[in-house]
């Protein structure tokens, strides 16, 4: 059993969001709306923000780093207006942090202008961003969006369809694409649907988002989610649809209900609040255990850790208080500061936790550096036991479709069983949900990826020799 490696969060994260709206009303403008949407979509990527408007014309667009709030200030939003618009918010992988990535990648051409906003990553991306520089083709960032802006571009002489059609039958991995043009708001999901998007409707225009929580915000109805393989381009006339390939297993990302997306979203037919519940659930038929409290690790692990209660007669409480003003980019300046991290982004009831037993739930374990500070933390304030329970089965391979996933070797479920897991943070004992059981709690019907558990992707993948995930995203 080694040491548990790296000091960093202790988390996977999602790598994007992505908002759309056009308004059949060419005199409306639907830029705050889009401000709205992002705004409810800031827990898939703090790292930058940005917007496209078209108004009649010309497309112009705004983008900063840091949070939608912070960047998007009064003086900033009104320098955009526009009844069609799209949006996205951006997290990446380390050594990859400037404005140049930031999205939405907008080109102007002597045929029209369009915006791509992006959310997945393209296996393919080196090759074909060879192609297109062969071709001539500049590019000013290292990101796979701006390869689909360019592709779509080159292509745009055939017609919109035509170029929509050759671009993501060109491209492999995964993406929820929404496209801004002169005229049309398109939306389009990868074969497997392995990132999320959903349409909605709003009185007069329509709305693509990544969740459907972006939709509740600015007042929009939920209409359904687009299917793997779709194409939806909304016009100031019409909705068209039409798929791009052949039927394909279904795949979708499983870590969008155990923590990436919001609870109060529904993606795929599945309520994500519901989903975490179930898990919960059955941790507690798989793995229950004699305790006198329940907690989960605020934010996601808290409707598991209801789910588990009632599954077990455990009392639930609150245990932990996760810090509101902490957000993912926290890093400590020293070592001993690092150490220390864990209690300025959660924090103890000793009233709560003082002389019992306790149960734990998280939603995964990643590095392991997260679990072992909050056992210790817990047995500081007086935990007789300490039992982790994990509504995610062990993360043992990297991810290739848009998550910001460790190397293998940093996996510390990789090569170490659960038992020595179980040593080297400290508990009394730890249990993670059953492939099986995750399966359950997603309702049972498949189509999940699960390859950061199994190894087995829905496609084929780049060999593990990259240092880090392409960052097209």
């Amino acid at each position: 059993m080694g040491p548990i490696p790296g000091d960093g969060d202790d988390k996977l994260y999602e790598e994007c969001g992505v908002f759309g709206i056009f308004s059949q009303n060419t005199q409306r403008d639907v830029v705050p709306l889009v401000y709205y949407g992002l705004f409810s979509l800031q827990h898939r990527g703090q790292e930058s923000a940005g917007i496209a408007a078209i108004n009649g014309e010309a497309m112009d667009s705004r983008k900063g780093m840091g949070l939608v709030g912070e960047f998007f200030t009064p003086d900033v939003l009104g320098q955009l207006k526009g009844y069609g618009a799209v949006g996205h918010v951006r997290y990446s992988t380390a050594g990859s942090s400037s404005i140049e990535n930031a999205q939405p990648f907008v080109s102007r051409f002597k045929l029209g202008s369009i915006a791509v906003a992006h959310n997945g990553t393209l296996t393919n991306a080196d090759v074909v961003r060879e192609l297109l520089e062969d071709a001539g083709v500049g590019f000013i960032s290292s990101s796979d969006s701006e390869v689909i802006v360019n592709l779509i571009a080159k292509n745009y002489r055939k017609g919109l369809e035509k170029a929509l059609t050759d671009t993501i039958q060109f491209i492999k991995g995964s993406y929820a694409l929404v496209v801004l043009t002169d005229n049309a708001l398109v939306g389009a999901r990868d074969p497997n649907g392995i990132r999320p998007l959903c349409l909605g409707k709003t009185e007069d225009g329509w709305i693509l988002a990544s969740e459907s929580c972006a939709i509740d915000a600015v007042g929009g109805e939920f209409v359904r989610d687009v299917e793997p393989g779709e194409v939806v381009i909304i016009t100031k006339e019409q909705v068209l649809s039409f798929s791009f390939s052949e039927k394909t297993r279904r795949a979708v990302c499983s870590f969008e209900y155990v923590y990436f997306a919001r609870p109060d979203s529904v993606i795929d037919g599945v309520d994500v609040y519901e989903s975490r519940i179930r898990a919960g659930e059955i941790l507690g038929r798989e793995s229950a255990v004699a305790a006198d409290l329940v907690i989960g690790v605020p934010d996601s692990g808290v409707p598991a850790a209801i789910g588990y209660g009632r599954a077990t007669g455990t009392p639930y409480g609150l245990g932990i208080v996760k810090s509101k003003y902490v957000g993912r980019t926290f890093i400590a300046p020293d070592q001993s500061l690092r150490e220390r991290a864990v209690s300025v982004k959660h924090n103890v009831i000793h009233s709560e936790i003082k002389g019992k037993r306790v149960v734990v739930i998280d939603d995964s374990i990643v590095r392991g550096t997260t679990s072992r500070r909050l056992v210790a933390i817990l047995r500081k304030a007086g935990a007789r036991e300490v039992h982790i329970r994990v509504c995610s089965p062990p993360v043992r391979c990297p991810c290739y479709f848009g998550i910001d996933t460790p190397h293998r070797k940093d996996l510390i479920s990789n090569g170490n069983s659960v038992s020595e897991l179980c040593e080297a943070i400290g508990a009394d004992s730890l249990a993670f949900i059953s492939v099986e059981g995750l399966l359950e709690a997603l309702d049972g019907m498949g189509g999940y990826c699960l390859g950061c558990f199994t190894g087995e992707y829905p496609m084929p993948v780049p060999g593990e020799d990259r240092e880090g995930m392409s960052d097209g995203l």
